[in-house]
């Protein structure tokens, strides 16, 4: 079954649907298509296809709209699909009651990505504590391998009490 992205707030799953799953379940779910996953992947032309504890793999392929002013595409592309994957590596090792939110990333694009080149964004969970994890991310071409981009992020790990 393909991915089904939701496509208003009440499709979204809920934080009960979040924490009642552990975050590799969630992201299996997204996979299969048991749970809507969020729009952002349509806006930008991406979705997560593999995950396993520690490890995610979204695939990609930017679209004019992605393009900024000097015909390229733009540094907020490379930015959400690493981040996105990174942090469902992150994800992928929460316990049931675990979220997570993005604390801070960076990217660094090392070399210039053609419109419509597909691309696997590959987030790679580093450290996992309490209350913090690492993970960090590479963006290649499918056909060729080539490195395009590569990340980094902390995230926080948080335990919300739910009424």
């Amino acid at each position: 079954m393909p991915i089904k992205h939701a496509t208003s707030l009440e499709e979204l799953p809920d934080l009960q649907a979040i924490l009642a799953r552990s975050g590799l379940a969630f992201i299996e779910d997204l996979i299969a298509g048991r749970l809507p996953a969020p729009p952002i992947g349509v806006t930008l032309g991406f979705v997560p296809i593999e995950a396993t504890r520690g490890h995610v793999v979204f695939e990609g392929r930017p679209q004019f709209d992605a393009t900024n002013p000097m015909r390229g595409l733009h540094g907020g592309w490379y930015g959400a699909i690493l981040d996105s994957c990174m942090g469902c590596a992150v994800m992928t090792a929460l316990e049931r009651g675990e979220t997570y939110t993005t604390l801070e990333y960076k990217v660094n694009i090392t070399r210039a990505l053609p419109l419509d080149t597909p691309v696997h964004a590959i987030g790679t969970l580093e450290h996992k504590g309490r209350s913090t994890a690492v993970a960090r991310g590479e963006l290649r071409g499918v056909a060729d391998g080539r490195l395009y981009a590569t990340g980094s992020t902390t995230c926080i790990v948080m335990r919300p009490e739910v009424v």
